[in-house]
């Protein structure tokens, strides 16, 4: 392929003409390709590639601690979910629909687990997501506020069409902290889909907003009006996997 084909593919943003175009010439040349389909197939290449690239800096920016993804999930040892209603969330619906999936249940049960993988799913589709503790967002939001930049940090976690809030309940808030939650949720409500993981049950939340059970229910009340929630069960994985060490010793 000549230097003027290659920069004007590029013009176009058909920026890996030169890694693709010669092999599929040859499976062209080879299988008898027409032009219409060595073009069809060319393009198809490239629009693969273009979400690839899309996809992978979506999730670099979404803020994952580390990747996880719905294959490295063991249902088997976790029988408190379906595997097959996680694969169906993987393909996006509930986003569009701003819905929210609540995940309950002990630490090192797969929680943090599945909401990346969801956020994962997500960013493959293209979708914007942000990952979050909850800890480190109201932090975040306190911080901004006296730096007099609240508005603008707030939109972080309001614009992604995804927000994953995790290790909510770890922690009691205070009543800054608390407003600053609600203010969250109530700006996403109806408008954007949360994915929220605790280690308390919806009774215990009063605790975590410094036993305020009116501020509670309003938050309950938003999470809960479009979405799922899942209780999960059994012994930790973690736990699991340093018997196993420890038994291998």
């Amino acid at each position: 392929m000549n230097e003027e084909t290659i920069l004007a593919a590029k013009r176009f943003n058909l920026i890996d003409v030169e890694c693709v175009m010669d092999s599929l010439c040859a499976t062209a040349a080879k299988d008898k390709w027409s032009y219409a389909r060595l073009l069809e197939e060319f393009l198809c290449t490239e629009q693969r590639l273009i979400n690839n690239r899309s996809s992978e800096v979506m999730t670099r920016m979404a803020g994952f601690p580390y990747r996880k993804t719905l294959d490295d999930f063991d249902f088997g040892f976790q029988t408190s979910v379906q595997e097959e209603v996680f694969r169906e969330f993987s393909e996006g619906g509930y986003i569009h629909k701003n819905q929210n999936i609540i995940l309950l249940g002990p630490p090192g049960t797969g929680k943090t687990h599945l909401a990346i993988a969801l956020g994962i799913e997500a960013c493959k589709r293209r979708l914007k997501v942000k990952f979050t503790t909850l800890n480190a967002m109201v932090t975040n939001l306190k911080e901004a506020r006296q730096k007099n930049n609240y508005s603008l940090r707030f939109r972080a976690f309001i614009n992604p069409a995804l927000l994953i809030i995790d290790e909510v309940g770890f922690t009691p808030l205070k009543n800054e902290e608390t407003a600053i939650l609600f203010d969250v949720i109530c700006s996403r409500y109806e408008k954007g889909s949360v994915v929220l993981t605790s280690n308390k049950s919806y009774s215990e939340w009063a605790e975590i907003f410094s036993g305020d059970s009116v501020i509670a229910t309003a938050i309950l009340d938003r999470l809960l009006h479009h979405s799922q929630s899942f209780l999960l069960k059994g012994q930790s994985y973690r736990m699991r996997e340093f018997k196993e060490w420890k038994g291998g010793i």
